[in-house]
């Protein structure tokens, strides 16, 4: 199955300037994308990269400046065969995961991301096309269901923990063992856990 996993080469991240820098943002997401990279390479399937401008890694990149929704539904327009969509900030994911996702034989299979958003789907069919704005998760049933598609759901917390916001990093410490976790411990990024809720700091004393 063709697999795209969209990526802003651009300036990726931007929620986390608290915490880095634009240099910094870019590396962390760059490690992130090799994590979903290697989690549907571990799953059998050959990723692709839908990039908004040159990406350094060892799979394909098609190159496409338009933003999200416009890129993905022509990508999906062009593709002769189904197609997955996984988003590139999914530091948790893991070969199982992913295989959660693309194994439902429904023409829409659908991967609900924290907040309202979709971090994960699969289009087999010309009925459906993608709108990734707002609280895209219910935009995707509702557009499934007035193709007369019921989508498939794929509850799965590794592929709905995205990365947006500082609060998010301490999903990636807790959980994640792959390249955004080192990248952060070497970032002198740790768990704090002196209030109620988990968090993390940073330490950027050299």
């Amino acid at each position: 199955m063709r697999v795209l996993v969209p990526f802003d080469a651009d300036s990726p991240k931007s929620r986390l300037a608290p915490v880095f820098d634009a240099t910094e943002r870019r590396d962390f997401a760059g490690a992130m994308l090799r994590d979903v990279l290697e989690a549907v390479a571990g799953a059998g399937h050959d990723p692709e990269v839908l990039a908004t401008d040159a990406v350094d890694v060892a799979v394909p990149v098609t190159i496409d400046d338009r933003p999200l929704t416009a890129a993905v539904n022509a990508a999906l327009e062009e593709s002769t065969g189904d197609v997955a969509v996984l988003v590139a900030d999914l530091p948790l994911a893991t070969p199982a995961a992913v295989s959660r996702l693309i194994d439902p034989e429904a023409p829409v299979v659908l991967a609900p991301g924290l907040g309202g958003g979709t971090n994960g789907l699969v289009v087999r069919t010309p009925a459906f096309r993608v709108d990734f704005h707002g609280a895209s998760i219910r935009d995707h049933r509702e557009r499934a269901r007035a193709a007369g598609i019921e989508p498939a759901t794929v509850d799965s917390f590794r592929l709905a923990v995205d990365v947006d916001e500082p609060d998010d990093l301490a999903e990636v410490l807790l959980h994640g063992s792959g390249h955004a976790a080192e990248w952060l411990a070497d970032a002198g990024v740790s768990l704090d856990v002196s209030e109620g809720r988990v968090g993390t700091s940073r330490d950027t004393t050299e």
